[in-house]
């Protein structure tokens, strides 16, 4: 069994530079930025070291060693077989995303997402030009599933790329794979491209049922592009490393229509970094989990004991909760009144979709302390 993970002292942790920790003043608890308080993996900084001790601090240039990892990790965690010759890099997520967008689409062509949804799905397609289409999650309660017969009407009626969060931030949800290979035979019957977003796949809990979508059938590989990496998974986001994936050599041909410096604007340190992430550092991602199921279950014994009124399902992957707050009427923008009352920080829910304005997604990627003292916190501000 894999050791736990431990997040340092808040007082070390409010010596970081990363925008979760720089950007309110000292006396706000921040837990609103997608990034995990944990030391990185050992071979990750002995890796980074070397780099610095070298002052091997230039350009990236090839570095298949990079693509064969992560090929060797996706075998061995999920069974999927990705061929490397079929791996890019980018600088991160959003630039993969939105470089794929403008490979696919021309401007004022059609996009879909469902929402409630991580709020740049929102952005992105703003700086490709695509027209933005939202086909809303469905929901009972705390549960949500894809509302596959009004995405088939949406394809029918034009969209050409459909951005997918899989696993979906930050609802918490793994969708089902019934549901996702009937989502893939649409796609290809009506020539949509699939975009699945799936950063935080390497972080699902023991015992959920996931499989990357390009894995799921032969559908679903000709039709899929995935976006990939170490961002969320190592916590690895500033070091500016993502991966774009394909299964078909049509889209791998399209794919690859992209400028170069798509792939030379990638930093060194990033691509090295995932490096030893994906091929020395699992014992850590491990580790890992296994902190962030006891800190899930942490902020459900909280609500129960402190708050019950809060709605909250278990999230299946990740550190991001997506709480229902709307019993305890804090206005329109709850996160905003929590920040002013409690000085505590979250991201509001109106981020993510018209539609859940009540929500708040708190971070739990930290010590079971920092969590303890943010739900001290929201109590004090009601």
């Amino acid at each position: 069994m894999a050791e736990a993970v431990r997040a340092p002292e808040l007082n070390e942790l409010r010596g970081r530079k990363s925008s979760k920790w720089s950007t309110y003043p000292s006396d706000v608890l921040p837990l609103p930025v997608a990034e995990m308080d944990f030391p990185i993996a050992e071979p990750i900084k002995q890796a980074l070291h070397d780099m610095v001790n070298r002052s091997d601090t230039g350009y990236l240039g090839p570095m298949p060693e990079l693509f064969e990892a992560f090929a060797n990790f996706a075998d061995t965690r999920w069974g999927w077989k990705v061929d490397p010759t079929h791996i890019r890099t980018a600088t991160d997520a959003g630039v993969a995303v939105v470089e794929v967008i403008r490979t696919l689409l021309n401007p004022g062509e059609k996009l879909l997402v469902s929402s409630p949804v991580y709020e740049n799905f929102w952005t992105w397609p703003v700086e490709v030009k695509a027209t933005l289409i939202d086909v809303p999650l469905k929901q009972d309660g705390e549960n949500y599933w894809l509302d596959l017969d009004a995405i088939e009407r949406e394809y029918r009626a034009g969209v050409r790329v459909h951005l997918l969060c899989y696993p979906h931030n930050p609802v918490g949800v793994i969708f089902s794979k019934e549901a996702l290979i009937s989502l893939a035979s649409l796609a290809r019957k009506y020539g949509v491209v699939i975009i699945s977003d799936e950063i935080h796949g390497p972080l699902v809990y023991k015992g959920r049922d996931f499989l990357p979508f390009m894995a799921l059938s032969d559908d679903a590989r000709e039709v899929c592009v995935a976006i990939s990496g170490t961002g969320k998974a190592f916590n690895l986001a500033g070091l500016k490393c993502a991966l774009i994936i394909t299964g078909s050599a049509e889209l791998k041909k399209r794919i690859n229509t992209m400028p170069e410096a798509v792939s030379y604007r990638t930093s060194i340190f990033g691509a090295v970094a995932a490096t030893a992430a994906f091929s020395q550092s699992i014992d850590w991602l491990d580790g890992v989990i296994a902190t962030l199921e006891e800190n899930r279950v942490l902020v459900r014994n909280l609500i129960d004991s402190k708050i019950p009124v809060i709605k909250y399902r278990e999230p299946d992957f990740s550190y991001l909760a997506w709480l229902d707050v709307s019993a305890l009427d804090l206005g329109d923008d709850p996160a905003k009144y929590l920040l002013e009352r409690g000085k505590v920080a979250f991201k509001g829910g109106y981020m993510y979709g018209p539609k859940h304005r009540q929500y708040i997604r708190f971070n739990f990627g930290t010590s079971p302390e920092i969590i303890t003292e943010a739900f001290d916190r929201f109590l004090k501000a009601l």
